[in-house]
């Protein structure tokens, strides 16, 4: 039962139709984690024209949050060989739905939260120094001694908004910005002259893993040769709507 679940999904790859063994440059992975958060109450940044807004606003509520980008540093934990401190730092792009009275529609404005975390994983020892071809400059450390860190975020969820009075909440731990970020919303945000705040909480999921690029020895069945023919694109878009199944799941999710 066991080589059936191996290799099943493949005729060929049976363990007597191994052609020769090779070696393969490839990153393996050496430790992961993965992280269920709820960060509640975590402070929208709005540049000045929005945050006029904000401050005239009876009501907020929370719509789409996107990462716009995750700023990944790495460093080796003192005193535990091989372990690796990653410090990770979320920049969410938060829409709001702003209420200026209670019969009115829904302004929408845009701001930036942030939220830093760290987890320390198991990273194994490396003392080379890599250089490629790929670099014209032949001077250029590639690698180092550190591993990779890789950082997985699902979609965050939006779960709630609420309007605050400014300085209500404790201040912020220090963090910087990027320039590229900055230009995003059009100029910096707002100081400590405001009326009102923000403060927004989100689901997030996400996992960590650290790798290193090695050589391993794999076993080679046989070359990758397609046996599917490509088929070319119907110009009749009936004839391509046509091919779509119906998509029942959508109209009838499952029960469980």
């Amino acid at each position: 039962m066991a080589e059936n679940s191996i290799y099943g999904a493949c005729d060929e790859c049976q363990p007597d139709r191994i052609k020769e063994a090779v070696c393969i440059n490839a990153s393996r992975i050496y430790d992961s984690c993965s992280d269920k958060d709820c960060l509640e109450d975590l402070p929208v940044l709005l540049t000045k024209p929005a945050q006029c807004m904000i401050d005239k606003a009876i009501n907020v509520r929370l719509g789409d949050v996107r990462v716009s980008d995750v700023n990944v540093g790495l460093q080796p934990v003192p005193f535990h060989k091989g372990f690796y401190a990653v410090d990770m730092t979320f920049y969410y792009d938060v829409c709001l739905d702003v209420y200026m009275a209670p019969s009115a529609m829904p302004m929408q404005v845009k701001g930036l939260s942030v939220f830093g975390k760290r987890a320390v994983l198991f990273g194994s020892d490396g003392g080379v120094r890599v250089f490629t071809s790929d670099n014209n400059d032949s001077t250029a450390v590639i690698s180092d001694n550190c591993p990779r860190a890789v950082v997985q975020v699902a979609e965050p969820i939006p779960l709630s908004a609420r309007l605050v009075d400014h300085g209500s909440r404790p201040p912020m731990p220090p963090f910087t910005i990027p320039d590229c970020i900055l230009r995003r919303y059009g100029g910096e945000f707002s100081g400590d002259d405001s009326e009102k705040e923000v403060l927004a909480s989100i689901g997030m999921f996400t996992i960590v893993q650290l790798e290193r690029q090695v050589q391993m020895m794999v076993p080679v069945y046989d070359f990758c040769i397609p046996h599917k023919e490509c088929v070319s694109t119907s110009e009749d878009p009936c004839e391509l709507f046509d091919s779509i199944e119906f998509p029942t799941g959508e109209f009838f999710p499952n029960k469980g």
